[in-house]
């Protein structure tokens, strides 16, 4: 049964991963396993990173992994490694996904802000040029956002979804 929590006359939903327990039991096994009437697919655990710059051009930068199945014991990620997986400086805030390994052979996060500094490149010239270069073979992808509100993408992989949102209600999302 799905643990339903009710607050101001309003129903929230619990939106833990759920077990065969919370899903209906054998049921759930039948089909398709569903929460909240959604297929599970939706609910995968996935990287969510976020970059943001406020008004004073302070940059901030956050990462949360979906982790990898199977991986080794004692592994450890790139998002949790600041300069790999997640950077934020004075210039540019970056937040990576993909292959943590490669991630982190090239410390990609802090290879933008590394290029904007001391090549000079304007923060999509070193989001493409990061992910085209210094990226070994491994599949990744990132957002950025510079001090002066810049919002730049890059990736080496088929897709990779990704949102921006500004405060004069600016939105886009993309996958492709």
């Amino acid at each position: 049964m799905l643990k339903l929590a009710k607050e101001a006359n309003s129903i929230l939903f619990d939106y833990r991963i759920p077990t065969l327990t919370t899903c209906g039991g054998s049921a759930a096994m039948e089909n398709q396993l569903q929460m909240n009437g959604l297929p599970i697919s939706l609910y995968a655990p996935e990287t969510v990173g976020c970059v943001v710059v406020d008004k004073q051009g302070h940059c901030a930068a956050a990462t949360s992994t979906g982790g990898l199945m199977n991986k080794m014991t004692g592994r450890i990620g790139d998002s949790p490694l600041i300069g790999s997986g997640t950077y934020a400086c004075d210039l540019v805030a970056v937040s990576c996904t993909g292959e943590g390994e490669a991630i982190i052979r090239s410390t990609l996060a802090r290879e933008v802000a590394a290029v904007m500094e001391y090549k000079g490149l304007n923060l999509h010239e070193a989001v493409d040029y990061v992910i085209k270069t210094r990226l070994d073979e491994g599949k990744a992808g990132l957002i950025a956002v510079s001090k002066n509100g810049e919002v730049a993408c890059g990736f080496n992989t088929t897709g990779m979804f990704r949102g921006c949102a500004t405060e004069d209600g600016f939105m886009e999302v993309g996958v492709w």
